[in-house]
């Protein structure tokens, strides 16, 4: 008998509602419990945040939400869970209530989540709290979530929270939270999959996830993740398909430029907004109270040009990658953002002076990748016929040359942007004057 026959979402006992439909073509089971879950004011708050945020100016389909993603993973964690728990030594250590707690984080695990998340996080303000962390806001005790957990999961508040973002020698907790967060995770097979569909690009599709799960064991350690040697070639287009996913969406220069007008507007008016707040509101909500404390300071110009009737985003100038420009590269990429707000303003000084022409300090924006880089590719290939594991980077050139740095640098690059005005009157610089002047607001 399986390990976790007894869990009614994996077993299809408990008396099931039946199945809720999402894209592409996902039949997800759906019990009562798991209805209780996603029916809470706190679950339902996920409907009005969109999974990436500013893509969709770019790429108009890109407006799904981090509610569809939610049950993407939770529908993840039951394939993980029903194909681990034929490993005896994944069963030994995960009990069956680690496992529905497991389902539990799985539709959880973004509830911390805020409007435009990533970005305004990317800004390393003082009073921000990482959203992992504030997902303890919508887990408090007088929270009707709260009460869904206790009463139909048998599961405490604590426990989802610590499996979402705290530290511990526990077997367990830690080899659940390599299934939430690790190379090969429950969120990366969705989203990748997901954002690649609305986006109306296959490069996020092109990879076998179903021989993936089925391959998926633990690793010889007993601490994470591993996968057969059957596995190993849908590995290595997941990892192929997610850097040609932050090549050509992510890190598209268009939507860059979409997400540095948004953080330059977020960084200059936010010391006048409650951020507690600021970030229990939807996506909509967020975007009013943004136009409205920019009106009548220069930051109204990027929200104008990202929310209003007209979309005006500011336009590449130049890029720095590790590759051709290493010195600029790193010299931007270690800046703080408010030195980054230092550098743009004084560039567009710069500018003004040398193209006879008044420039606002928003006109020039400097798009910089943040230091924390993307998780590593660390995973084995389990060979039975040897008995012996292997790093999945040491037996696959592709991986070796895709994961880690080179992934980063490869497809995050320094972007100087600038608004359609300001690109006409310096359209006589060629890139060698803008490089210098780049280098002299550097210096000053």
């Amino acid at each position: 008998m399986h390990p976790y026959s007894g869990i009614s979402e994996l077993s299809g006992t408990g008396a099931p509602l039946g199945v809720v439909r999402v894209p592409v073509e996902q039949d997800i089971p759906f019990t009562g419990r798991v209805q209780a879950v996603v029916d809470s004011a706190e679950f339902q708050r996920l409907r009005q945040i969109t999974q990436l945020a500013l893509a969709s100016r770019v790429y108009p389909g890109a407006v799904h939400s981090r509610f569809e993603h939610a049950l993407g993973v939770y529908h993840n964690a039951l394939q993980y869970l029903w194909q681990l728990g034929k490993d005896e030594r994944f069963a030994s250590i995960v009990s069956a209530h680690d496992a529905e707690v497991l389902i539990v984080a799985a539709l959880l695990h973004d509830i911390g989540h805020w409007p435009f998340c990533h970005p305004i996080e990317d800004l390393a303000l003082k009073q921000m709290p990482p959203h992992e962390s504030f997902a303890a806001e919508f887990l408090g005790p007088d929270n009707e979530l709260t009460h869904v957990l206790r009463d139909q999961w048998n599961v405490e508040p604590q426990e989802v929270l610590q499996l979402l973002a705290g530290n511990s020698d526990d077997s367990s907790l830690r080899l659940r939270q390599s299934i939430l967060s690790g190379p090969i995770d429950i969120d990366k097979m969705d989203y990748l999959t997901r954002d690649s569909q609305h986006c109306g690009v296959p490069y996020g599709r092109n990879f076998d996830r179903q021989r993936l799960i089925s391959s998926l064991i633990l690793n010889e350690a007993g601490d994470g993740l591993a996968i057969t040697s059957k596995g190993k070639t849908a590995a290595e287009m997941m990892v192929f398909a997610r850097y040609v996913m932050f090549s050509e969406v992510y890190w598209h220069h268009a939507v860059r430029s979409a997400t540095t007008m948004f953080a330059r507007a977020f960084y200059e008016v936010h010391s006048s907004l409650n951020l507690t707040e600021l970030f229990r509101r939807t996506e909509p909500e967020m975007i009013r109270t943004l136009c409205e404390a920019s009106v009548g300071h220069p930051s109204e110009q990027l929200t104008d040009g990202l929310f209003g009737a007209k979309r005006q985003l500011h336009k590449r100038l130049t890029e720095y990658s590790l590759f051709q420009h290493p010195d600029l590269y790193h010299t931007f990429r270690h800046m703080p953002y408010d030195q980054l707000v230092g550098c743009s303003n004084r560039l567009a000084e710069l500018l003004s002076a040398t193209c006879h022409c008044s420039l606002s300090p928003v006109d020039v924006l400097i798009d910089a990748p943040p230091l924390h880089r993307e998780v590593e590719f660390k995973v084995d290939i389990y060979y039975p016929h040897e008995n012996a594991y292997r790093p999945l980077r040491e037996v696959s050139p592709i991986v070796a040359s895709m994961s880690n740095t080179a992934f980063d640098d490869c497809v995050k690059r320094v972007r100087i942007c600038v608004s359609s005005v300001c690109l006409k009157k310096i359209s006589g610089k060629d890139t060698a004057e803008i490089d210098d002047l780049v280098e002299q607001a550097i210096a000053e």
